[in-house]
Parts: C-alpha cells; sequence; structure tokens
C-alpha cells in the first residue's frame, strides 16, 4: 500500500459523515478527482466523477455515509437522548466518546447510563438499551448545551477515532471503514486510469445514505444510467473467535472478496465470474463472499430500468458497525488490482455478453 493511499484512506475515515450529512466525504472526493474528471451530484448529495471519452458506461459506487447518530432530545439537565443511524448493537455503543457536531462546531461526550450501583441487583447483568443511554457533554444545564454549545436536535453524531496502523502496520484500524474503504478504491480506481485510456466510461459515485436503506444509490443510478456496476464494500471476515468453527471462509490478508451472494441482490453470473477469472489470471488473491442478510447499494442498482448487471467486491473488514473497525493493507490491494482489470476488460463486446 502506498503512502498516498494510506493518507487518502486516514482523510476519509477520519471525516464525519452520517447519513444526510456526507458533505466533509464528498469534498475529499472531489479533491482528488475533480482535477481530470468532470464532477456533478445529485439531489441527495451523492458525488459522481466522469472520467473516459465513450463506450459502456461503468458504475462504480461506494457509499460515503457511516453509522452514527443524531441529537433527538436535549434533557432539563443538559444530556443528549439520541437516535440511532444505521444498524448499532447496544453493547458496543455504551461508554465510547462521541463527538456531537453541533451548530457552532464539534463538542465532546461520552455515552453513559444509570450508574450500576442503582441498579437492582437483578438487573446488573441486562442489556442497557440505546433508549436509556444519554450523552454528557458536560453541560449544566439544557440551557448551556443549546444556547453556549450550540447543540439542537437533527445535529449529527459520530464516535472518536483515529486513523491508526497497529503493531503488524498491514493492519488498518479506523471508524467508518463501512464504507470508506469503497469510497477509496472508487478514487484510487481512478487515479489509477488517469492519463490512460480505457474502453468504457467509467462513474466513479460516492453515495449517500446507504446505512438507512440504500437511497443515494437510487438517486444516483438513475443520474448515471450505467450498462454495468460494481459495488465496492466491506466483507465480513469470519476469522474471529465465535464465528468460524471450520476453516475461515473469508479472512483478514486473503485477498479481495467476490460476492456470490448478498442479502439484497445476486449478482450477475457472468460478471461474477468474470472477476473470479480475472484474479486466476492476474494471480490476484481472491475469496468468495457470502452474506445471507443485510444488503449494498447494488441492491438498488441492480433493479434499475431493464436492469445492471452488477457485482459487489469486498474487502474483508472486522468489526464493522461499531466505533473501531480493523482490515488488512494487502487486502485492500488486491480489490484495487481487481477493480482497475475489470474496468480494462469492460469494453463493448463484453459488457454486451453479460446479458443472460
Amino acid at each position: 500500500m502506498t503512502k498516498a493511499t494510506l493518507a487518502l484512506l486516514k482523510a476519509l475515515t477520519e471525516a464525519s459523515g452520517v447519513p444526510g450529512f456526507e458533505g466533509r466525504v464528498a469534498a475529499v472526493v472531489e479533491r482528488q478527482l475533480g482535477s481530470f474528471c468532470q464532477v456533478a451530484r445529485d439531489n441527495l448529495g451523492s458525488i459522481i466523477c466522469r472520467h473516459g471519452k465513450s463506450g459502456p458506461k461503468v458504475m462504480l459506487a461506494g457509499h460515503m455515509d457511516e453509522i452514527g447518530f443524531m441529537v433527538r432530545q436535549i434533557t432539563k439537565g443538559g444530556f443528549l437522548k439520541f437516535h440511532p443511524l444505521g444498524g448499532w448493537l447496544p453493547q458496543v455503543v455504551l461508554s465510547q466518546r462521541m463527538i456531537v457536531e453541533g451548530q457552532k462546531g464539534p463538542v465532546l461526550g461520552v455515552v453513559a447510563s444509570k450508574p450500576p450501583h442503582l441498579v437492582p441487583a437483578d438487573k446488573r447483568d441486562a442489556m442497557v438499551s440505546v433508549d436509556e443511554m444519554f450523552i454528557d457533554i458536560g453541560a449544566k444545564d439544557k440551557e448551556e448545551a443549546t444556547d453556549t454549545f450550540g447543540i439542537r436536535p437533527g445535529d449529527p453524531i459520530v464516535p472518536v477515532s483515529q486513523f491508526t496502523p497497529l503493531a503488524n502496520p498491514k493492519f488498518l484500524m479506523a471508524k467508518a471503514w463501512d464504507d470508506r474503504v469503497g469510497v477509496a478504491l472508487v478514487v484510487d480506481a481512478l487515479l489509477a486510469l488517469k492519463g490512460k485510456t480505457h474502453p468504457n466510461v467509467v462513474y466513479g459515485v460516492g453515495t449517500t445514505q446507504e446505512e438507512v436503506g440504500l437511497r443515494g444509490a437510487q438517486t444516483s443510478v438513475q443520474a448515471v444510467g450505467p450498462d454495468v456496476a460494481l459495488v465496492l464494500e466491506t466483507a465480513i471476515p469470519s476469522d474471529v473467535p465465535g464465528v468460524g468453527d471450520d476453516d475461515p471462509e473469508v479472512k483478514l490478508g486473503g485477498g479481495a472478496v467476490v460476492y456470490v451472494f448478498e442479502g439484497s441482490a445476486i449478482p450477475n453470473v457472468r460478471l461474477r465470474d468474470l472477476a473470479i477469472g480475472t484474479c486466476e489470471q492476474e494471480k490476484i488473491p481472491c475469496q468468495l463472499g457470502f452474506l445471507p442478510s443485510g444488503g449494498t447499494d447494488a441492491g438498488r442498482i441492480h433493479v434499475h430500468a431493464h436492469g445492471v448487471p452488477s457485482l459487489v467486491i469486498g474487502c474483508a473488514t472486522r468489526h464493522i458497525h461499531a466505533p473501531d473497525g480493523i482490515l488488512h493493507a494487502d487486502d485492500y490491494d488486491a480489490a484495487l488490482k481487481l477493480v482497475v482489470a475489470l474496468l480494462r476488460r469492460l469494453d463493448t463486446k463484453t459488457v454486451a455478453s453479460l446479458a443472460p
């Protein structure tokens, strides 16, 4: 992994961008691609970066939003009640530091609940629901939280996290890998094509509001009208305790993940086979992903108009939908190599052959 990619991953993951508030992430994308791509946005804020002169339209999609929260209520005592944006398990929320993006700037707080000393003994082992939690921002009352700190209902909230290579520097920890890793792949793939010819027109798209219903995919695919789509995502590894009782099917360091199934879209079989064959020809490490529940932007893209041949390519990522996740640099490099190799193969004849 290059220093430029590490810097890109740091900028993308440390940007704040919960569903509906992805502007800072889009700005990172535009800084990277605006000098050589035609850049536009749809009316939900998805950024669309066009590169190429002629040929089939290939959509590369990675969603810019991260799971987070929104201020729901400010209590008389100055505590914040909050609403999840995206899927959170309660056990990963409690006691985490959070940044509230208030009207006067960021405000630090911590997620808390009733002190255990005040909880009846028979209920201390029970799961605390998100509705029972609150964020303590150190305000003396509601007026200070609102008037001095500038917080109001509707303000977004994100976990405190820094991009950090671990002791083994190929393992990278950060928030928002889901799906800033996909956004980074979109950017790096287009950078790899800069100044070069390719047999298609590539639309690199950072979509919005995926975590709350694949909404940006629905509007951006209408703007692009692609002939084929590659959705770039995380992938769920089975290499952690309690998950892979047999040999892990997807693991960190195992290579790019080609999805054979995910909850919102069955991939185009010929496009799937083209990706697997490309990995074999190019000697790209590859593993096959199966996601029985959940979904990706492919769920909206593949049913656009008369149907769009689509495939999800992933990067194995531990602990997604939590304040910090971990991925492997070699998997990112493998996924990038696969995406670029596919873009060089998706000419008019090949795209036409994907139809059933």
